[in-house]
């Protein structure tokens, strides 16, 4: 892979480009209707999330090499050739991108596309949760155009999967605290997560507001690392936490191959581990409902209720908790506590017209998106950053000066 040379620009945007066509329809013989249940019957992911995540990949391979410019720096250029005297070329770190893919959600492949896009050749490692969909996407991306040493499918266990990394020129990775502690400071690694995504609602009116969260908690199943996972309230937290919990109430418990899901299915071994989770880190904070939130299925497995804990203070710690399932920590916010319980975060929602707290917000490091007003804060669109664009980690800029003129 390293050895191979890459595509020309035009050829990679048009194969990216019939790929993603080519993925909603029908892949190595097996259709998107069948591909799609299967990643629901394999990972417990909501059959209409997986829907939706498969129309977000198609169109993140159509326009690839839209995203990829907004990334380029303005004072770059693509192509040393267009380059007068002097100038900047935007060039790759390396040749070969190593992707550790998670299976918590299928969207999470239009991330490594860009790399594609960018001329790297790339070796995916998929999830045994959800090998399905970067399997769809290899053979789509083979078919369309990408020799098979530009774009490969590389089951493994964690152990070959860690030396899948080292051998790669860079490696992105998806996981929790865990995996971020055990990355950080490697250069080359990016590390996408945990999210820990948060709204602060400091405008007074709480109750204006109930939908955008309900849509933040629950959005993608709240399965994402966008879902909402923690609210900071200036004003009745505790009439807010009820409230919330009585609109997360009404979503229905399916099983996640339901028309209508939403919820996400676990073995039911590991759902009772989940809610064990919660009940352990409750620690005076109050569980609505209180009620037993595992509903087993008939196939054995199981769904859990969305759950809202209130917590008396901002600081407390349970609001770095982050779920696989509609789960919300609601705490109560003033000014005086500032951006302090907002920080860490992947996203922040802030419904508030304080532009010194917004500008704090926006300034701080460890914020990596701000949405203001009643934006959910799983709100993305292609071009924009996720955590940052993944084109910042594999691209550098190079000075070019030359007294010839190229073609």
């Amino acid at each position: 892979m390293r050895r191979a040379q890459p595509l020309s620009p035009s050829d990679r945007t048009a194969a990216l480009a019939a790929a993603g066509k080519l993925f909603l329809d029908t892949v190595d013989g097996v259709s998107l209707d069948e591909h799609e249940r299967q990643v629901t019957e394999a990972s417990g992911v909501a059959l209409p999330v997986v829907r939706a995540a498969s129309q977000s990949i198609a169109l993140s391979a159509t326009e690839s090499e839209e995203i990829v410019r907004q990334a380029r720096p303005r004072g770059t250029t693509g192509d040393w050739r267009g380059i007068t005297g002097a100038g900047a070329v935007w060039t790759r770190r390396g040749e070969v991108l190593a992707v550790q893919a998670p299976g918590n959600h299928p969207a999470t492949h239009t991330v490594w596309l860009e790399a594609l896009a960018l001329g790297y050749r790339v070796a995916a490692r998929p999830s045994s949760r959800e090998p399905f969909t970067p399997h769809r996407l290899v053979s789509a991306l083979r078919a369309c155009g990408f020799p098979q040493d530009h774009v490969t499918f590389l089951p493994t266990d964690h152990v070959v999967g860690r030396e899948l990394m080292d051998a790669a020129d860079l490696a992105l990775v998806y996981g929790g605290g865990e995996v971020a502690a055990a990355y950080r400071g490697r250069a080359d690694v990016s590390v996408q997560g945990p999210g820990r995504s948060k709204i602060l609602i400091a405008d007074g009116r709480w109750a204006d507001h109930v939908d955008t969260v309900i849509s933040s908690v629950a959005g993608f199943g709240g399965t994402a690392c966008v879902n909402t996972s923690a609210v900071l309230v200036d004003g009745d937290a505790g009439a807010f936490a009820h409230e919330v919990a009585r609109r997360l109430g009404e979503i229905a418990v399916t099983p996640p191959s339901d028309e209508a899901a939403v919820l996400p299915a676990f073995a039911l071994e590991r759902a009772r581990a989940l809610e064990a989770h919660v009940r352990r880190n409750l620690a005076g904070g109050l569980l609505i409902p209180g009620d037993e939130l595992v509903v087993p299925l008939p196939d054995g497995s199981a769904v859990l209720r969305p759950a809202v804990i209130l917590l008396d203070r901002s600081d407390a710690p349970q609001l770095s908790i982050e779920l696989p399932f509609p789960c919300v920590w609601v705490a109560p916010w003033s000014p005086a506590d500032g951006i302090g319980p907002l920080r860490d975060s992947l996203t922040v929602t802030a419904i508030t017209d304080d532009e010194a707290l917004l500008t704090a917000l926006a300034e701080d490091g460890t914020v990596g998106n701000l949405h203001i007003g009643d934006r959910p804060t799983h709100e993305m669109r292609p071009g924009l950053p996720h955590e940052g664009h993944l084109a910042e980690f594999l691209m550098r800029s190079k000075t070019v000066i030359s007294d010839q003129v190229f073609r």
